[in-house]
């Protein structure tokens, strides 16, 4: 059996609670769980000592008998020193998908074609202007 120490969602539409809990991986994110081992209330201040609350003695006893936290709860285990938690890298997240790239390319094909016609109106006019002068003379 898989065990997860992970959120459980509670509370009314847009006034979200969740409840730190140990669960079998394959059980519903709100489904049955096996522990309830503290609370997170998001809608308080950062700084407010009652946003996270969880007993740390069994979150120990969880992780030694091999629980994995999820990353959100990774993140609240390493505040207290009970795991090593990194940020995550993805690079190729900010990247644009293929059908952005082709727009891009055809948008900036477009300008060039238009910056091109534009200066070879610019130039044209002035190459006609002193065949214009001599004829008036």
């Amino acid at each position: 059996m898989s065990l997860k120490i992970r959120l459980a969602r509670g509370g009314a539409k847009k006034r979200p609670y969740y409840s730190i809990v140990v669960a079998d991986s394959r059980m519903p994110r709100d489904g049955r769980f096996i522990e309830k081992i503290g609370a997170y209330n998001p809608l308080l201040a950062k700084d407010d000592e009652k946003r996270i609350q969880f007993d740390v003695d069994r979150a120990k006893h969880w992780l030694g008998v091999g629980a994995k936290p999820t990353d959100r709860v990774a993140r609240f285990f390493a505040a207290q020193d009970l795991v090593k938690w990194e940020r995550g890298n993805n690079p190729k997240k900010a990247e644009p998908g293929e059908k952005a790239k082709q727009r891009a390319e055809e948008k900036a094909e477009k300008e060039a074609a238009a910056k091109a016609a534009k200066e070879e109106a610019a130039a044209a006019p002035a190459e006609e202007a002193p065949a214009e002068e001599a004829a008036a003379e």
